[in-house]
């Protein structure tokens, strides 16, 4: 086992990037006493194109830093992430770091909610191309609800356009109505589609302009955070060891000034981030 801190520990989330503010802040919002740490992997980002491998070994670095700052629950708060390395992390790297320590996905609490929400019992993915080829969703999916149907369509502009700061553009809509209209195009009877990319959210007016009447659109943030909250309440071994003065501390592997401009409008507000190296 790892030498590491045993006490009580900031909550921590690890994205690749930005996308992850998007689940970071639903968490936050609904669960303001907690203390945070977040890291964004941005110097190596973007993660959805690169091997399971790579994304593994990325994503244990980060999760290992996040444990040596105190951290006794990490989330990968990254769809990539928790397709190619979450299983082997939990089966693999926790039992030798230290098993009490817990690092849990945004894949299945995403999965969870739709059971009661889609009634044609035909769901779309939209998510990044790595996301979509790891099939994590439809197999998720057929583990929980194995009459539903899933199809996914991979978006490789969607993120790029969000941290271009051109997501709300007309020049946007391009690219969210070609991919919305390719997924439906592959099966009409699809009523609810998971947007399965923590950048999605920001696109989500431009998304809802091109999606039919009655299709509905599920981000991930609120169904993680309260997935999240009803962990917590039933293991309270965990909660015990997440110390609670709501702060927040920000991590980035890039340039700290350009995670700021990113952060604020992600987050609506200015937040302090220092730099980091996680090799």
């Amino acid at each position: 086992m790892m030498n590491l801190p045993q006490g009580p520990g900031p909550i921590g989330v690890f994205d690749s990037g930005y996308g992850g503010l998007t689940i970071y802040s639903e968490i936050e919002k609904l669960m303001p006493q907690y203390d945070y740490l977040y890291i964004g992997d941005n110097a190596r980002a973007p993660y959805g194109t690169r091997s399971f491998d790579v994304v593994y070994e990325f994503t244990r670095q980060a999760v290992e830093f996040l444990f040596k700052q105190g951290c006794r629950l990490v989330i990968l708060a990254c769809n990539t992430a928790s397709a190619k390395a979450l299983r082997n992390i939990q089966q693999i790297d926790l039992p030798a770091m230290d098993p009490s320590r817990r690092v849990l996905g945004i894949i299945r609490p995403t999965v969870e909610c739709i059971g009661d929400i889609t009634c044609s019992r035909h769901v779309g993915v939209l998510a990044t191309e790595g996301t979509i080829r790891s099939m994590s969703y439809p197999l998720e999916i057929k583990k929980l609800f194995p009459d539903i149907k899933v199809t996914g369509k991979a978006c490789p502009m969607w993120a790029s356009l969000v941290e271009a700061d051109e997501h709300l553009t007309p020049g946007a809509d391009y690219f969210v109505k070609r991919d919305i209209d390719a997924l439906l195009a592959r099966d009409s009877e699809i009523d609810t589609i998971i947007l399965g990319c923590t950048h999605y959210p920001l696109l989500l007016p431009r998304i809802e302009q091109f999606v039919p009447k009655g299709v509905k659109v599920i981000t991930q943030g609120e169904a993680v955070a309260t997935s999240l909250q009803n962990y917590l309440m039933r293991h309270a071994d965990i909660e015990d060891l997440c110390t609670k003065g709501g702060g927040a501390t920000f991590y980035t592997t890039e340039s700290a000034e350009r995670f700021r401009e990113q952060a604020s409008r992600f987050l609506c507000h200015p937040v302090k981030v220092q730099r980091i190296n996680l090799v």
